[in-house]
């Protein structure tokens, strides 16, 4: 059994804002979400600048009882998957059996593991909350999402780092594909701004740091680009049967047409700089979709701004795109929104998502001096860009070596 996967509801708590609108009108006006950290006391760090989402408040989406004890990263992902249902005006149907939800992380609870990594010093072993192990695992934004949902299909996380959004996604299509659900909840959520993740993300030497305008940090495919932000926040699609959706009434966004999936086995941080497994990964999305590589016009990068990232995957792209990839439209919105971790992929499906809707391509901010070892493709620098769009891809690649590639079609497609 194969069936068509659409998209009918897009949820986003992001540092560009908490629901799609927001985020959108942000995205495409180019404005970055970076500022200054006030999630801790930055006072010795190098690194005193991040992405955070900004303006959120728990209890608008839990009761203060679950929102007190939950992780961040559990708020974020249950606020993105309620706003992805009223969004595609959905409800759980029947006996949620026939629903799923699959969402990644990178990390998991990390303000409960490390407030209690603080008590267990300080106070002893005999003063740690009960609730510490639940609320610090990487499948609780997943599991609280079907509790609060009622979701009683297919239920779990991925975990492939900086892929693992898009992976879901990937995962989640082929539930529905193969019969085992009509509908899916996927994406991803992460919330690492915390004296720990920061430091760690500094000692490897991957973080842009403040020069005196935090907007002007992240500088993807640019030539003095010295690395990404860190970002936080949730992202959700609503997937279902085209069947399910028809029968619903469902607006339908877009046909989520392709995933791909790949590792460059080469090595745990850098990626393979020939590309080649990205543009596999590529290639079986749109192997998957049907699609010839020229009628992409529009590729959500990775783009995370590291010397040797960068380049890779413009040359993975150019290798899967063939001679169509000069006049593909490539930006990387990292610039705008930090690097999510596990939300990343999930995020920038929905911005690509939405880039199908509305014929508009968001830009690659802070793109002033072109990287030579970048060019090849047409990058969106600065300013959104108006184009009608068949198909869009986006990749996204993590720590380890895993790739993964979505490719999205016109719902009329």
């Amino acid at each position: 059994m194969s069936r068509r996967v659409v998209v009918t509801g897009v949820g986003v708590v992001s540092p560009l804002g908490i629901g799609r609108g927001p985020s959108w009108e942000a995205a495409t006006a180019g404005r970055s979400g970076a500022g200054p950290i006030t999630r801790f006391d930055t006072d010795g760090y190098d690194a005193t600048i991040a992405c955070e989402v900004k303006g959120f408040a728990p209890g608008d989406f839990l009761e203060h009882r679950v929102a007190r004890r939950a992780d961040r990263v559990t708020q974020l992902a249950v606020a993105a998957a309620k706003l992805a249902a009223e969004d595609g005006g959905f409800s759980v149907p029947g006996d949620g059996r026939r629903v799923g939800c699959i969402m990644a992380t990178g990390t998991g609870g990390n303000g409960v593991r490390e407030e209690n990594d603080d008590v267990l010093h300080e106070r002893g072993p005999d003063r740690l909350s009960p609730f510490t192990i639940p609320h610090s695992m990487l499948n609780m934004p997943s599991a609280m999402i079907a509790m609060q949902l009622g979701i009683k299909g297919p239920v779990f996380a991925t975990v492939t780092a900086c892929a693992a959004g898009a992976d879901a996604i990937g995962v989640a299509s082929e539930i529905i594909r193969r019969g085992d659900a009509d509908a899916v909840m996927a994406g991803g959520a992460d919330a690492m701004i915390t004296p720990f993740w920061v430091a760690a993300f500094d000692a490897m030497r991957v973080l842009a740091h403040d020069h005196g305008d935090p907007a002007a940090a992240a500088r993807p495919f640019n030539a003095d680009r010295e690395g990404f932000l860190i970002g936080e926040g949730a992202a959700v699609l609503l997937l279902e049967t085209a069947e399910a959706a028809e029968a619903r009434g469902a607006r339908v966004i877009c046909e989520l047409a392709g995933y791909g999936a790949s590792s460059d086995a080469h090595h745990i941080t850098d990626p393979d700089p020939t590309g080649e497994s990205q543009a596999r990964a590529m290639l079986l999305a749109l192997g998957q979709a049907g699609l010839e590589p020229g009628r992409v016009g529009y590729v959500n990068a990775h783009g995370g701004g590291s010397r040797p990232g960068d380049p890779s995957e413009v040359r993975a792209i150019r290798t899967a795109i063939g001679d169509a990839a000069g006049r593909t439209l490539v930006s990387g919105t990292k610039s705008m929104h930090g690097h999510c971790m596990g939300a990343t992929g999930a995020l920038e499906a929905a911005l690509t998502v939405m880039a199908i809707e509305a014929g508009t391509v968001p830009p690659t901010i802070n793109l002033i001096d072109l990287d030579p070892e970048c060019a090849g493709v047409d990058h969106v620098a600065n300013e959104a860009r108006t184009a009608d769009l068949d198909a869009a891809m986006t990749i996204n690649n993590g720590l380890g070596g895993h790739n993964a590639a979505l490719v999205f079609t016109k719902a009329d497609g």
